[in-house]
């Protein structure tokens, strides 16, 4: 009889053990390690997992994911590669109202190309190999398209004139686009979300139809938030016709604008509710205080006077007439950091990306280099 306990003991331990395993969930051990979404997409069973990837879209059907105009924040696409564009290789995520404003892409557009995890059920959406009721969502707090902190890897790490210098380099890799092709490029980088018949315009702030756009009054047309005189490099292809820096605009407000410098005061602007003018100086309304002020900063970094045109740079006074600069840079960087960019910058910052000059401003995706450039 003693012989036989010690085999019986381990016996019995044996049955325990398993009895213990078989009561665990799968779930619960799919949640300790971090998955493909390749894996994700072969293992639709309805466990439980955390997976990795590129978001690259918006999915609206089981074979469309959009990667601008995202009509919502209720769902994201994610893939193994930020390139991806076959929808067979990528998991729709549907996003949880306690979500939707930091990862959806109506509202955070700058996510596109940024690489999250996130923590879910793996089940079918949208009748496609999808990730529904996630409970975790980590990462993609780089910039934005291209790969965001991938499209930023060159300036990471950097302050003052190296971050600038690394800046340059990497959003000077961008298509260019003719004086005609601008007014096509507004019509969809400036659309009303709600009404996607017309554009915002931008010191007006008012809402009109894109077929209106010429030379006649109330008519709108192209703003050079960087006036065109400011190092004279009119509307040729370059700083004249990239659309980071150019906007919708009531004639007759642009007229008033001409190339005045930025400062606050002056009276206000018939036609621009909220933007003021002087003789020698124009303030936009609040709500696009921010936005001016990384127009002209993104003009900044993007034209150092190494590729054919003027070496552009924000100073501190107004009155710069023909001079490659423009001011006041101390009220540029005040209305940046209290107007801080929202969802129609972003969406318009990703919109150029990756319809338009496949270039971005890095101001939006990173306000924190405004004061890491211009302390």
């Amino acid at each position: 009889m003693p012989t036989n306990r010690v085999p019986r003991f381990f016996a019995s331990f044996a049955v325990l053990l398993a009895l213990i395993s078989w009561q665990v969930p799968a779930s619960t051990a799919a949640t300790t390690a971090t998955i493909s979404v390749a894996a994700a997409i072969q293992q639709q069973n309805g466990a439980v997992a955390t997976v990795e990837g590129y978001v690259v879209g918006q999915p609206t059907a089981t074979n469309t994911v959009v990667r601008s105009n995202f009509p919502g924040d209720t769902a994201l696409a994610l893939a193994d590669s930020a390139s991806q564009t076959s929808t067979s290789a990528m998991l729709y995520v549907q996003i949880p109202t306690a979500f939707r404003s930091t990862y959806g892409l109506q509202s955070n557009p700058s996510r596109l190309g940024t690489k999250i995890t996130v923590t879910g059920t793996l089940t079918a959406y949208f009748t496609h190999a999808g990730l529904k009721n996630p409970t975790a969502f980590n990462g993609g707090t780089g910039g934005g398209g291209g790969g965001s902190d991938d499209y930023y890897a060159g300036a990471a790490g950097k302050t003052g004139p190296a971050l600038k210098a690394a800046l340059h380099t990497i959003i000077s890799s961008q298509t260019k686009l003719s004086y005609d092709q601008v007014w096509n490029a507004l019509k969809a980088t400036d659309q009303d979300p709600a009404n996607t018949n017309n554009v915002i315009l931008l010191y007006s702030g008012r809402s009109q139809s894109k077929t209106t756009n010429g030379g006649d009054a109330n008519d709108w047309n192209r703003e050079h938030v960087w006036a065109k005189s400011h190092g004279d490099f009119g509307t040729a292809t370059g700083p004249g016709t990239d659309i980071h820096h150019l906007r919708p605009e009531d004639v007759t407000v642009n007229s008033v604008r001409g190339n005045k410098d930025f400062d606050n005061g002056g009276t206000t602007v018939a036609e621009a509710p909220g933007s003021r003018t002087d003789a020698d100086s124009f303030e936009p309304r609040a709500a696009v205080k921010g936005d001016v002020a990384r127009m002209i900063l993104y003009m900044a970094v993007r034209y150092e006077g190494n590729d054919g045109w003027p070496n552009l740079e924000p100073n501190d006074q107004v009155g710069n007439g023909t001079a490659p600069a423009m001011g006041k840079l101390s009220v540029l960087k005040a209305w940046h950091a209290g107007d801080p960019p929202d969802a129609f910058e972003k969406r318009r910052n990703q919109v150029i990306y990756d319809t338009y000059q496949r270039n971005r401003n890095p101001f939006i995706d990173h306000p924190e280099w405004v004061t890491a450039i211009w302390p």
